[in-house]
This record gives C-alpha cells, sequence and structure tokens, in this order.
C-alpha cells in the first residue's frame, strides 16, 4: 500500500478487503435551511464537504423530494433545525392511486435534483465517490399517504390499485436512478426507509410487495457503485443481504438489529458502513469521549471490510464539537 490516499483509492483499498492508510469515513445529515433550491442544496454539501472532507458523500436531499411531482406539497422551514412540515399528500383515498402515473425523472423536483447532483459533482471533484438517496418504490408509496397504516390497508382492500401505482413509481425511478449517473454521482444511497422492517409488516409481506421493485431499480443502477441502507429496528438486514450492491449501512447499534461483528459476518465479501452511534455517544458524550470511543473502534475494525458512518441520518443537534473530535480521531 502506498503512502496517502485519495479518497476514491481508500474507498476501494478496503472493499478490496485491504489495509488502508487511515480509516475511511464518512457522516450525513440534512440541511433543512438550504434544501429548497438546487443551488441551495448543492452549497450546504460542498460547505459541509469542505469544512470535514468526508471519504465520501451521501446526498441528503430533502426527504419528500420523491413525491412532490406527484402532489404532496410542504411548509418550508427556514430554520437548521426544524423538518419541513408536509401539508398536502397525494393519496387521501384509494382511487388516487389510479392519478399515479409515470413521470419524467428530468423534470420539475427530481429534474431539480439532478441539477444539484450535477453542480455538486463539479465542485467536488472526481476523487471524492459520491451517492444520491434514492428510497424504495414501496417507501416513495408510503410516502404518498399521510400514514403508512393507509398504504397497508389499501393494499390489502385493493391490490391490482396500488401494485399499478406502484409499477409506475417504479419505472419512473428506473429512469431517475439511469439520470442520476449521467449527472455524475457514482451511485445510488437506495433507502427502504422504515419498512424494512417487521415493526411494520413481515418479510413476506416485504418479499411479495417490495423486494422485487427493489431489485428493478438496483438492477437499473447496476453499473454504478451502490449503498443499501436498511432503516430502523427489527430490520430485514439478514434477508436483503444479499440484494446486488457493494456496500451496506444499517443501524447496527439497535439491539434489535445485527451488530457490526454479526453483519460484518454475513455480508459475504460486501463492505459495510457503520460504527458510529449517531444517537447515543455521538450526540451524547464528551468531544474526549468521541475520540475514546474512534480509537477503540479503529483498532478492532481496521482490518475489516468497514467504512465509518453513521447509522442513519444524524440530527442537527449533534454538537459540532464532536463532529470534529470524531473526524480528528480518524483522520490518522
Amino acid at each position: 500500500m502506498k503512502g496517502k490516499l485519495s479518497h476514491r483509492e481508500r474507498i476501494e483499498a478496503i472493499m478490496r478487503g485491504e489495509k488502508p492508510d487511515r480509516p475511511a469515513v464518512s457522516l450525513w445529515r440534512h440541511f433543512y435551511h438550504r434544501e429548497a433550491t438546487a443551488e441551495g442544496l448543492a452549497e450546504a454539501m460542498l460547505a459541509y464537504q469542505k469544512e470535514y472532507d468526508w471519504d465520501f458523500m451521501k446526498i441528503n436531499p430533502r426527504a419528500s423530494h420523491h413525491v412532490e411531482d406527484w402532489g404532496n406539497r410542504l411548509e418550508w422551514s427556514n430554520d437548521e433545525f426544524k423538518k419541513h412540515r408536509k401539508k398536502v399528500f397525494a393519496i387521501n383515498r384509494i382511487e388516487d392511486w389510479d392519478k399515479i402515473e409515470v413521470l419524467d425523472s428530468t423534470a420539475g423536483v427530481l429534474g431539480e435534483h439532478l441539477k444539484a447532483i450535477a453542480l455538486i459533482a463539479r465542485g467536488s471533484g472526481k476523487d471524492l465517490p459520491m451517492f444520491m438517496t434514492v428510497f424504495s418504490p414501496f417507501s416513495i408509496a408510503g410516502d404518498l399517504v399521510s400514514d403508512g397504516k393507509m398504504l397497508l390497508n389499501h393494499l390489502e382492500k385493493d391490490p391490482k390499485r396500488v401494485l399499478a401505482a406502484l409499477e409506475k413509481i417504479t419505472i419512473t425511478f428506473e429512469h431517475h436512478a439511469t439520470e442520476i449517473r449521467n449527472a455524475g454521482a457514482d451511485g445510488l444511497f437506495f433507502a427502504t426507509t422504515e419498512w424494512a422492517s417487521s415493526d411494520v409488516m413481515s418479510y413476506e409481506q416485504y418479499e411479495k410487495f417490495a423486494r422485487p421493485y427493489d431489485l428493478r431499480i438496483l438492477r437499473a443502477a447496476l453499473d454504478g457503485l451502490n449503498i443499501l441502507h436498511v432503516c430502523g429496528s427489527n430490520n430485514f438486514l439478514r434477508e436483503l443481504s444479499d440484494y446486488p450492491v457493494s456496500l451496506v449501512n444499517w443501524e447496527s447499534h439497535n439491539p434489535t438489529n445485527l451488530n457490526l461483528d454479526k453483519g460484518l459476518d454475513i455480508l459475504k465479501g460486501k463492505t459495510a458502513i457503520g460504527g458510529i452511534d449517531h444517537s447515543g455517544w455521538l450526540l451524547r458524550a464528551t468531544p474526549a469521549e468521541v475520540k475514546n470511543e474512534i480509537a477503540r473502534l479503529k483498532e478492532r475494525y481496521l482490518d475489516r471490510r468497514l467504512i465509518f458512518g453513521p447509522g442513519c441520518t444524524y440530527e442537527p443537534s449533534v454538537p459540532k464539537e464532536n463532529i470534529a473530535a470524531l473526524r480528528e480521531g480518524l483522520s490518522i
């Protein structure tokens, strides 16, 4: 292994199972006050990267960007620490699923986010691996309604109608996955949100109504470097570990999920992203305690296929001093 590696070289070395010059790390968060435009999002992400010099960038668009072109509406937040408020949902009655059509994924809000990717790619350069957040089709359907229980209820009452809408959602994002690569991203950060969890549905349900659509999006993006993010507690990481991706991220500190060691064991050559308890010690510890935790993690995992990262998006309320301490601890 040569001396100092670039971000991309470091990620690639870890993925090959080699010991890098130093651990790789990235954290991601929302910038609620900057998310309303492509320019604002790009500026926020580039400033964040300049401040901390992460080894890859996970672009964090506003969480509703994937449903706004179908009719969801927000009350915008100008507060860095306050989420946008959801005001209007596209689906209110079971008949509303008939209104879901295949979108032009280069236009509207989706098109704006392709512009953001291009701006970020231009500003960050080729050395920084960059991933765009894409939610699973079932998750997107769940965000079109005010309550996920409504989606499951509609699916039970009229599966043909809901599945027809899911098909159109999937086609839209198959196309969008290609355009994301064309805009300059290395691949997808493919998130199942709360749905790949026994807290909300059985795996048998997920396998029937969600997995086939997930795989279509991932196959449409096979030419890229993709991350699977399995959200929440009691998640289906084990069941989804065969998805065609190179990197996998999940909340390994949640006691209902596989821990980092067990997850690494089942990933069979894939690279894990994790190890940072974003809602635990990163949020609550002192900077000195953060450095001590990082030192322990480095000693334990430097020889594994692991990129240090959070289990999910961390809250903007995490002290900046802790983020700085974490970054300093992983810089050597």
